[in-house]
């Protein structure tokens, strides 16, 4: 029996697709947060009549700074915490707010332990935040601060006691790092109470906004040294077999991304636990959710850790529809996004409607010449999705430049040969979809070049930085968007 979509979806909607470390920053060194900045850019939202705004993943990161290979499921990342509110609070002084993060992030920490003293009221709700985020709260503050006093090190090259969480081990490295795992519970606090904070202007100024929900999650994260057993692990810790894709016309060697597979009999065993309290705790920041990599839900990719690349991997059967059935039961209105872009069978588009969940059309993928293209707009139908482009690809602007003269034809005569400069076509013709929900990068919206580029899949370095300055939004813009937006039905 399928699932009713959700009312969200009963609405033609617009939104912008913007992480919160690409908000203008008044730290030299430091992302976007989720303080004054985030708020600003609601009231502009607002202002030009968008009402979701996008994410990527927003929890600790490791150093490469990708949002999908986080520390934790749960946890908010303390690089989105915002200084000016700090300093509202008394947590910081003026000079401690141009600090490195860390330092001054452990003066807050100490600021706040005063005031814990000094004011009941806080210290309740302070203790009832711990109490109540317990199961997952505690796990990451040992395992942050125990990261951090081994230099970084991931988990699984811990001494074995600690690794195996021994309780007298874990008990004597709670005892040794008090302060560091007092000062990650403050943070997570203070994250959430800024969270709620803009989460309040958002419904207020009516903008929903959407999340993030990578499939798979990092080898070396509080979540899998906490439950090591729900994961495809030996007794060390060490990966049996790691999470990717198989060779396509991306990659002759497919994509070997590294992360455990997750034990799926464990996790089916008691009614998915696991992902129904991963899911409840997303539901705490946003109002609805994207699957990254949905396919991995009908079946996965696997890859034996010992192989270098993709290549010698196997299709294994994941219990995807037992897993959906047991969160829709949770949540039976719950709008779900699912990220169908690849390489997707015919049994994962029957998942996929089976729970009347919305699948993404990426334009830039449209105009391959193919009659059969189903990202082309003619094709696209309600209950989707549609993107100009997304986090992993090239502006639109800098796609078009890098067309060859065939192929730009090929754009230009779909769009009508428009006397609007790009990307500006390919906006509105996302606008015009029958696609229920629109999304456009802020970088298009901006009009920018590749060198605006988020994230290039397969490489490592200068991924994740960009950050948008206001003085790139041109003095009409608002007026614009806004037309665009009642044009097409989406206001």
């Amino acid at each position: 029996m399928s699932v009713e979509a959700p009312h969200f979806f009963s609405q033609r909607r617009a939104g912008i697709l913007l992480h919160p470390t690409s908000l203008p920053s008044h730290h030299p060194d430091a992302c976007g947060d989720i303080g004054p900045e985030a708020h600003r850019f609601l009231a502009f939202m607002a202002a030009s009549g968008f009402n979701v705004w996008q994410m990527l993943p927003i929890g600790p990161t490791h150093s490469d700074r990708s949002p999908y290979q986080s520390l934790s499921v749960h946890a908010g990342s303390s690089d989105l915490i915002s200084f000016a509110d700090l300093f509202e609070r008394g947590l910081l002084q003026l000079d401690e707010m141009h600090w490195p993060r860390a330092q001054a992030l452990a003066a807050a920490a100490q600021r706040f332990n005063v005031l814990l003293v000094e004011d009941p009221s806080l210290e309740e709700n302070f203790q009832i935040f711990c109490e109540s985020n317990s199961a997952w709260l505690d796990d990451f503050a040992l395992f942050n601060a125990a990261r951090e006093a081994r230099e970084h090190s991931p988990w699984f090259d811990w001494e074995i006691p600690l690794r195996d969480r021994d309780a007298s081990a874990m008990a004597a490295e709670r005892n040794r790092e008090k302060v560091r795992i007092d000062a990650v519970k403050f943070e997570q606090f203070i994250f959430l109470e800024q969270w709620q904070s803009l989460h309040a202007e958002a419904k207020r100024l009516g903008i929903a906004l959407f999340g993030d929900l990578p499939i798979f999650v990092a080898h070396d994260s509080a979540d899998v040294w906490a439950q090591p057993k729900l994961f495809n692990l030996d007794a060390a810790g060490q990966l049996l077999t790691v999470a990717g894709v198989p060779p396509d016309y991306f990659s002759e060697t497919g994509q070997r991304w590294g992360n455990p597979h997750y034990a799926w009999d464990r996790m089916e065993a008691d009614n998915f636990a696991w992902w129904r309290g991963r899911i409840a705790a997303q539901l705490r920041y946003f109002d609805l959710l994207r699957i990254d990599h949905f396919r991995g839900f009908e079946a996965y990719w696997e890859i034996p850790a010992d192989s270098d690349t993709a290549i010698n991997g196997r299709w294994v059967k994941a219990p995807g529809q037992a897993l959906l059935r047991a969160i829709f039961d949770d949540y039976p209105a719950l709008p779900l996004v699912a990220e169908n872009l690849g390489i997707i069978t015919p049994e994962v588009e029957a998942l996929r409607a089976e729970f009347n969940l919305p699948g993404m059309l990426i334009l830039q993928f449209a105009f391959d010449g193919s009659r059969d293209n189903p990202y082309v707009p003619h094709r696209h139908k309600p209950i989707e999705v549609v993107y100009t482009g997304t986090h992993d690809n090239d502006t639109t602007l800098g796609w078009y430049l890098e067309l060859d003269a065939q192929a730009r034809a090929r754009v230009d005569s779909y769009l009508g040969h428009s006397s609007e400069p790009m990307p500006r076509p390919l906006i509105r013709s996302a606008l015009a979809s029958v696609a229920v929900l629109a999304i456009i990068p802020l970088q298009d919206l901006l009009e920018l070049d590749s060198s605006h580029r988020m994230n290039i899949p397969g490489t490592a370095e200068n991924n994740w930085g960009w950050q948008f300055d206001w003085s790139q939004l041109a003095e009409n813009a608002q007026g614009r968007f806004r037309n665009w937006l009642t044009t097409y039905g989406r206001i």
